[in-house]
């Protein structure tokens, strides 16, 4: 009888496999209501806009509002493919230790204005494959959908998935707190050329 008890018992716990670690609801709220946010904001600072403020540029070397549109519509698209990528992937918690920020401070860091970065050159605004504003919108509202749908419902590990950037790693819960932040960065460069006492009136 003893024999069969520690055979019943090896059994069940060969066949036990920890499951994967889930977001929790706080992760999935912060990083919906950034998503939503940060998307909010973009909507807001072009409320009202003509062609002519769209396409203004503070110097020839600036980009114009309509740019900071489609580079933020592209850099949405590319980051949210390499997060599905990973995921699609084996976890690799093994390179958790290469983080070196804390969420707060990924959100931090892009958000900030303080360091210009010049960025690759397929999301430069002109190689984007966005025509016009209207057509850099759409992309970027159905991205966010997505992914605010996405995190509010997904049972992926999103903490033992790591991504290395030039910047640093992040796992990919951190990429979309990244993602968010990023066009909150651009939000404030849209700001700046607003500012600009050349801006057009109308």
């Amino acid at each position: 009888m003893k024999k069969v008890f520690v055979f019943i018992s090896l059994l069940v716990l060969s066949s036990f496999r920890p499951t994967a670690t889930t977001l929790t609801e706080k992760e999935r709220t912060s990083a919906a209501d950034l998503l939503s946010g940060t998307e909010q904001g973009v909507f807001n600072s072009l409320l009202g806009l003509s062609e002519a403020q769209l396409n203004f540029k503070p110097a020839p070397d600036r980009w114009s509002i309509s740019d900071c549109v489609k580079h933020i519509a592209a850099t949405d698209m590319m980051l949210w493919k390499m997060i599905d990528a990973s995921l699609k992937q084996p976890a690799n918690p093994e390179k958790r230790s290469e983080i070196k920020v804390t969420d707060e401070q990924v959100v931090q860091m892009l958000e900030s204005r303080a360091q210009k970065i010049k960025t690759f050159p397929p999301l430069e605004p002109q190689n984007t494959p966005y025509k016009s504003t209207p057509d850099a919108l759409a992309a970027f509202f159905d991205g966010r959908k997505k992914m605010v749908e996405f995190i509010k419902t997904t049972n992926d590990d999103m903490r033992d998935h790591v991504i290395t950037l030039p910047p640093g790693s992040f796992d990919c819960y951190q990429m979309v707190l990244f993602i968010a932040a990023h066009s909150n960065r651009h939000m404030q460069q849209i700001e700046e050329v607003k500012a600009d006492p050349n801006f057009p009136k109308s």
